[in-house]
C-alpha cells in the first residue's frame, strides 16, 4: 500500500452521528443541550394566571420576534378563560389543535426536533409529564430588504433581486411563477449549518432524469458547512480540472424563473442572494435578459459582438506575439516598420513585455475587486493610466503592445458572467504562452486544445458546447448565434429533453 493508501486509512472516521442528542424530551435535557447558549432563554408561564399551574417556554433572543410570543404565546396561556378551566391534558389537545392564535404549531418527539426548532427560531412549550412538546413558528424575519441587483443591470427589465433569505427568494419566484407546477423540494446539507437548499422546477416541463440527478447530487452532499456559493457548485458538478464555470448563477429572479420555463432546474440556498440553474450550456453564459427585452435586431446584434470579443480576449495577445516575432510577413509594411522603430529603446523582447502587461492587468483587476467601492474603480483607473503611460515613457514596454493588451482586456468585459470570464483569463495566458512557443501552427494546436476541452465536458447529461454541438446526435434547433423574433419560438430547446416542448401557439 502506498503513501496515499496509509493517509487515507489514518485519515478519522466521518462524525455522523444519527440522531444527534439521544436523550428523552425534559427541562434539564433541553437546558443540557443549551447550556452554553447565552442567547438561551427559559420562560415560565401560568395558565389562566394561576402560578399552581405553570408551563415552560423555551425559546433563542433574537430568533423569535418578540411581539409575535407575545400576543400568539404567552398572553392567550395566561388570559384565556377556555385554558384556564381545563387541565393539563385538555390544554394540550387544545393548543395542539389550534386553539392559540399562531399559523403553525406542531407536535415534537425528540430531541432533535426540539433542538432544530429553537434554531430556527421558535418557541417550544413543554407541559408537566408530558413526552412531547408544542413548537410555535415565532421566526423574526429581519432580512435584507429586496434591492436592485448590483452586478446584472437592466434597463427595461424588472429591478428585484435575491437576498439571503430562501423564503423571500421563493416568494419572488412564485410571484412570477403562479402556476401550480411550480415544485419545490426542500434538502437540508451541512452538519453543522443544516442549510436549506431548495430545488425548484415545473412539473411537466422540466427533465425527470435531471431533476432525480440534480435531487440526487445535492442530497448527497456531506459536509460540515455550506456558507457559501463555491460548496454548492463544487459538489453537484463531476468535473473539476475545468476553468469554465458548469453551473450557471444570476440574482435576477426573473432570469431564474425564464430557465425555469425553459425547463432547466434550479436552486436556492438559504443565506446566499443568487440562484442556479442547471444544466449549463455555453449559450447561457452569453445571453442576459436585457436581450429579450430589446428587439431581435439590436439583441443578435450585441450577442455576435459578444462572441467577438471572447475571439478577440482569448486570442489578440497571441496573435500578436505570433506575428511580431514569428511571422512579421502577416503585418503591413507600415504598422511593421512602426512596431519595430517603438521597440528599438526597449530591453525587453515582445513576449516579456506581453506577459508582464497581461499580469499587471490582473494585479490592478484584482485590487480594484477587493478595495472598498468608493475607491475600487478609481484605483484601477488611475493604476492603468500610471501604470500604462509609465511603463511607455520608461521604455519598458511599447505601446503596440500596451494597446493590444489594453483591447483584449476591455473586450474581456462583455461577457456578462463573470466566472466564465475568469477561464478566459486564464486561457489568455496559456494561448500567449504556446504562441512564445511555436508562433501561429502553437496557437492553432493550443485553440484546438481548448476546443477539445470544451468539447468533453458535459452538464447533466447536455454537451456544454450546446448548440454549437450536437447531443446523441441530435443537432440543436434553431439558430446558435443569431436570436429569433420571440413569436417564431414555438419551441422549447431539444436538448433539454422537456416534457412538454411547446412554448406558445
Amino acid at each position: 500500500m502506498g503513501w496515499f493508501g496509509r493517509r487515507q486509512r489514518m485519515e478519522p472516521p466521518h462524525p455522523r452521528k444519527e440522531p444527534r442528542i439521544d436523550l428523552p424530551i425534559t427541562e434539564e435535557n433541553i437546558c443540557a443541550v443549551f447550556r452554553d447558549a447565552a442567547d438561551f432563554t427559559v420562560r415560565t408561564a401560568s395558565l389562566g394566571g394561576d402560578p399552581k399551574r405553570p408551563v415552560t417556554v423555551f425559546y433563542i433572543q433574537g430568533m423569535v420576534r418578540g411581539e409575535r410570543a407575545n400576543d400568539y404565546l404567552l398572553r392567550p396561556l395566561a388570559q384565556d378563560a377556555a385554558l384556564a378551566a381545563a387541565d393539563y391534558d385538555e390544554v394540550y389537545r387544545m393548543m395542539r389543535d389550534g386553539a392559540l392564535y399562531n399559523l403553525s404549531v406542531s407536535e415534537r418527539t425528540t430531541m432533535d426536533e426540539v433542538a432544530f426548532d429553537l434554531v430556527e427560531g421558535c418557541a417550544v412549550l413543554l407541559f408537566p409529564g408530558k413526552p412531547a412538546v408544542l413548537s410555535f413558528s415565532v421566526a423574526t424575519e429581519e432580512k435584507r430588504s429586496v434591492s436592485q441587483p448590483e452586478n446584472e443591470t437592466s434597463v427595461k427589465g424588472a429591478r428585484d433581486s435575491f437576498v439571503e433569505s430562501l423564503r423571500t427568494n421563493t416568494s419572488l419566484v412564485r410571484r412570477r411563477m403562479r402556476a401550480p407546477e411550480l415544485c419545490i423540494k426542500e434538502h437540508k446539507v451541512g452538519r453543522q449549518t443544516v442549510t436549506p437548499v431548495d430545488v425548484l422546477y415545473l412539473d411537466g416541463i422540466a427533465n425527470p432524469g435531471i431533476v432525480a440527478e440534480v435531487e440526487r447530487k445535492v442530497a448527497g452532499i456531506d459536509v460540515a458547512a455550506l456558507l457559501s456559493a463555491g460548496y454548492l457548485e463544487q459538489y453537484i458538478t463531476d468535473e473539476s480540472a475545468t476553468p469554465f464555470p458548469l453551473t450557471y448563477f444570476t440574482e435576477r429572479p426573473d432570469r431564474f424563473c425564464a430557465g425555469l420555463v425553459e425547463g432547466r432546474v434550479g436552486i436556492l440556498v438559504d443565506g446566499i442572494s443568487v440562484g442556479w440553474l442547471l444544466p449549463a450550456t455555453v449559450d447561457l453564459f452569453f445571453s442576459t435578459e436585457q436581450d429579450v427585452s430589446s428587439g431581435w435586431v439590436t439583441s443578435s446584434v450585441l450577442l455576435v459582438l459578444r462572441y467577438l470579443c471572447l475571439l478577440i480576449t482569448l486570442l489578440l495577445p497571441a496573435l500578436y506575439i505570433a506575428a511580431v516575432t514569428f511571422h512579421p510577413e502577416m503585418l503591413p509594411a507600415a504598422l511593421m516598420q512602426s512596431i519595430a522603430s517603438a521597440k528599438r529603446s526597449v530591453p525587453f523582447g515582445t513576449v516579456f513585455e506581453v506577459l508582464l502587461l497581461l499580469a499587471a492587468f490582473e494585479i490592478l483587476q484584482e485590487a480594484g475587486r477587493y478595495l472598498p467601492a468608493a475607491i475600487g474603480q478609481t484605483a484601477s483607473i488611475l493604476g492603468g493610466l500610471v501604470v500604462g503611460t509609465a511603463a511607455v515613457e520608461a521604455r519598458i514596454v511599447s505601446p503596440a503592445v500596451l494597446v493590444a493588451v489594453a483591447i483584449a482586456g476591455v473586450a474581456g468585459y462583455t461577457q456578462p458572467n463573470q466566472d466564465f470570464a475568469g477561464a478566459l483569463r486564464i486561457w489568455r495566458f496559456l494561448l500567449a504562452v504556446f504562441a512564445a512557443l511555436g508562433g501561429l501552427p502553437a496557437v492553432a494546436l493550443g485553440t484546438a486544445w481548448l476546443l477539445c476541452h470544451l468539447g468533453s465536458l458535459e452538464t447533466f447529461g447536455v454537451p456544454y458546447l450546446t448548440p454549437f454541438a450536437s447531443a446523441a446526435g441530435e443537432q440543436v434547433e434553431g439558430h446558435a448565434v443569431i436570436r429569433q423574433p420571440l413569436p417564431r419560438v414555438k419551441l422549447r430547446h431539444n436538448y433539454l429533453k422537456t416534457g412538454n416542448r411547446r412554448n406558445q401557439r
